[in-house]
C-alpha cells in the first residue's frame, strides 16, 4: 500500500509539473530530503521517482517557460564556483571513475538547486518550499520523538535508509536545524490551537534529537538556543519553554545516553572522538599534497597512513569542514564558507529590515530563523559529514528569493494573506481572519 500510495503522489505531482514546474520542485524536495520511498518494501523503493520528477520539471520549464535566471544574489555564484571547483577536483582526484557516483548525486541536487532559484519566484513558492523541508523532518521527528519517549530513550534514533541522514548523527542535527523552521512556520498561524500543535511537533523534534544519542546535536542544540535565546526580545518566555520542556526531556533520558554525553570531556578515551581526530589530521595534510583535494572519497587508507598519526584510525571526515577540504582542497572549503557566509548575511539583510507594512514582516522574521537553523549546522556539522545535504542549501534558497522578493516590493504585486484556520500560510492569497 505505501509504494502505491508513494508513486501515485509522485506520479500525479510530475504530471501537475508539466504545467507548473515550481510543484515539480516541491515533489524533488520532499523526495530528497524526506525519502518516503525508503519506507516501503516493494517496487517504490528503487524505482526512479526522483529521475521521473526531474525530467518533469524540466519539461515543464521548456514548455511553460516559466523560468528567471538563477542569479539572484551572491550567494547563488558562490554555488556555481563551488560546483565547478568541485567538478574539477573530482577529475583531478585519485579515482574520479570510482567518485563518479557521488559527483553525480551532489551535482543533481545542486542542479536541482538553482533550478528552484529559476522557477520559484513569488511569496506562495518561498512558503510552499518551507512547508515541504520543514514538514517533511518534522514528520520524522515526530515519529522519533513518540518512540523515544515510549521506549524510554534506550535505542538510537535513525534517519531515512540510504539517505544523507540515515545515522543517527546526521539525522540529529538535521532535526535541530529544523527546529527554528517550525518556530517560523508557528509564527506565521493563526489560529492558537494549531500553534500549539506546531510547539508539539518542535518538542517532539527535541525528543528525538536527544534520543539519537548525538553529541554533536546536543551541542549544536545548546548553542542554536544560546543564540536565539541571545538575539529574542522574549528571553523570559524562551528560558520557561526550556525549564518546561528541554530540561525535563533531558532528565528523561537513561543513563546510556549520560554515559555517552559524558564523552565529550574524555575525548581522548573514545574511539569515535579519536577516529574523528585521526580524520581531520589526513584531511589537513593531504590538502597540502593535493591542491584541489582528494576527490569525494578521501577517506583513504593510504592517506591515513601518509598524513594521520592515527593512521590506524582511518574513518570519514564526519566534520563539513575537514570532510570539503579532504575532497576539495583549502579552494574548495574557501568557497563552501564563501556560500554559507553570503547566506548569513543576506539573512542578516532581512532580519535586520524596517518593514513599514505589516505583510512583509515575515522576512524578518524568516531572516532570523534561517540564521538560527544555520548556527545550528555550522556547530552540528562540524562533526558531522553532511556537505552536501540539501536542507542548508534549500535554506540559501529562501533566503535568496525572500531578499528579491523584498527588494521587488513583493507586497505591492501579491494580494495580501491574513492568516487563518482554512489556509496554511503563503499557499492562499486570502483568508477569513481570527
Amino acid at each position: 500500500m505505501r509504494d502505491v500510495l508513494v508513486i501515485a503522489i509522485v506520479l500525479l505531482g510530475a504530471l501537475a509539473a508539466l504545467r507548473r514546474p515550481w510543484v515539480g520542485i516541491m515533489l524533488w524536495t520532499w523526495l530528497s530530503i524526506m525519502n518516503p520511498h525508503r519506507y516501503t518494501w516493494g517496487l517504490a523503493y528503487d524505482a526512479p521517482l526522483a529521475a521521473i520528477t526531474v525530467a518533469a520539471t524540466l519539461l515543464g520549464v521548456l514548455m511553460t517557460k516559466e523560468s528567471e535566471s538563477p542569479f539572484r544574489a551572491s550567494p547563488v555564484t558562490w554555488l556555481v564556483l563551488f560546483m565547478l571547483w568541485m567538478t574539477l577536483s573530482w577529475r583531478a582526484g585519485i579515482e574520479p571513475v570510482e567518485d563518479y557516483a557521488q559527483w553525480k548525486k551532489v551535482m543533481k541536487i545542486d542542479v536541482m538547486i538553482l533550478l528552484a532559484l529559476a522557477v520559484l519566484n513569488s511569496k506562495q513558492h518561498i512558503f510552499a518550499l518551507m512547508w515541504v523541508c520543514a514538514g517533511s523532518l518534522a514528520l520524522l521527528g515526530i515519529k522519533g520523538g513518540i518512540f523515544t519517549l515510549t521506549s524510554g530513550g534506550d535505542f538510537h534514533v535513525l534517519g531515512p535508509p540510504g539517505s544523507f541522514i540515515e545515522d543517527n548523527n546526521e539525522f540529529a542535527v538535521a532535526l535541530v536545524m529544523t527546529i527554528p523552521l517550525l518556530r517560523f512556520l508557528q509564527l506565521q498561524l493563526g489560529k492558537s490551537w494549531v500553534r500549539y500543535g506546531m510547539t508539539a511537533a518542535m518538542v517532539l523534534c527535541v525528543a528525538s534529537a536527544l534520543g539519537s544519542q548525538s553529541r554533536g546535536a546536543l551541542l549544536a542544540m545548546g548553542v542554536m538556543g544560546l543564540y536565539f535565546w541571545w538575539h529574542s526580545k522574549n528571553k523570559l518566555g524562551i528560558s520557561v519553554a526550556i525549564l518546561l520542556f528541554v530540561i525535563p526531556l533531558v532528565m528523561f533520558m537513561p543513563e546510556s545516553w549520560d554515559a555517552r554525553m559524558a564523552t565529550i570531556g574524555s575525548y581522548e578515551q573514545d574511539a569515535s572522538a579519536m577516529g574523528r581526530i585521526s580524520a581531520w589530521w589526513s584531511a589537513w595534510n593531504s590538502a597540502f599534497h593535493y591542491p584541489f583535494g582528494a576527490g569525494f572519497n578521501s577517506a583513504r587508507q593510504e592517506l591515513f597512513d601518509l598524513y594521520s598519526p592515527y593512521h590506524d584510525l582511518a574513518r570519514a571526515a564526519h566534520s563539513i569542514y575537514f570532510q570539503v577540504l579532504g575532497n576539495h582542497g583549502f579552494g574548495g572549503l574557501f568557497l563552501f564558507l564563501g556560500l554559507f557566509v553570503a547566506t548569513w548575511r543576506s539573512a542578516g539583510w532581512l532580519r535586520r529590515q524596517k518593514f513599514s507594512v505589516p505583510e512583509a514582516l515575515w522576512c524578518n522574521q524568516l531572516g532570523a530563523m534561517s540564521q538560527v537553523a544555520l548556527v545550528a549546522y555550522a556547530v552540528g556539522g562540524a562533526f558531522l559529514s553532511l556537505a552536501y545535504f540539501d536542507l542548508p542549501y534549500d535554506i540559501m534558497v529562501m533566503v535568496v528569493l525572500t531578499r528579491v522578493w523584498v527588494e521587488k516590493k513583493g507586497w505591492q504585486t501579491e494580494p495580501v494573506y491574513v492568516p487563518g484556520w482554512k489556509t496554511i500560510p503563503g499557499l492562499a492569497t486570502s483568508a477569513k481572519s481570527d
